[in-house]
């Protein structure tokens, strides 16, 4: 097939498509997925997927939002920088110092939880390659099943070690209902 995707296996049960996923994964293959109707636990591990990155981008985003207010506080009260913007005059409120991280917290706590969305919506967009508007497993004929009781995996062609026959018989010695080809 010229325009081939991958080869995709469809199974009936939660225990077959994660023994499916544990032997695609020992076998080595790198671009491949399951597509199941509902989450199973240990699939991770069965796939061999680490943990998510996108706590770091959270974290910098955190850490940003933090330092910005912090900045943004201390610029506009205490610094000399911001002096020629108000006139000379350093603002003195109640009687307080003209910088403290006591009365600067509010607005660096609202910058932390701000930027910290941000970058943890912007860091999984970027992870997960978004926005992909249509995926070549849309195309397969049984592909709605998978939102409610049938379980999916697909090998990408892509993947390294994929060759069209290789891989389609190690895929029906797992098991499946069926096997069938992706197109592109």
């Amino acid at each position: 097939m010229a325009n081939q995707h991958g080869i995709i296996a469809k199974f009936d049960t939660p225990a077959g498509i994660m023994h499916a996923a544990e032997k695609v994964r020992d076998a080595g293959y790198k671009n491949w997925d399951v597509i199941t109707p509902f989450p199973i636990h240990g699939m991770d591990p069965a796939m061999g997927i680490k943990r998510s990155l996108v706590g770091r981008f959270t974290i910098v985003g955190g850490t940003i939002g933090l330092t910005t207010g912090m900045l943004m506080i201390w610029f506009t009260g205490a610094s000399e920088l911001s002096l020629p913007y108000m006139d000379g005059y350093k603002l003195i409120v109640g009687g307080k110092p003209y910088f403290s991280p006591q009365f600067a917290f509010p607005v660096s706590y609202e910058l932390t939880i701000l930027f910290s969305a941000f970058a943890s919506i912007g860091g999984m967009f970027i992870l997960n390659k978004l926005p992909r508007h249509h995926h070549p497993v849309l195309k397969y004929k049984d592909v709605a099943a998978s939102s409610d009781d049938k379980f999916f995996l697909y090998i990408q062609n892509e993947d390294p070690q994929f060759d069209g026959e290789k891989t389609r018989s190690f895929l029906k010695n797992l098991g499946p209902v069926e096997v069938g080809e992706l197109e592109e």
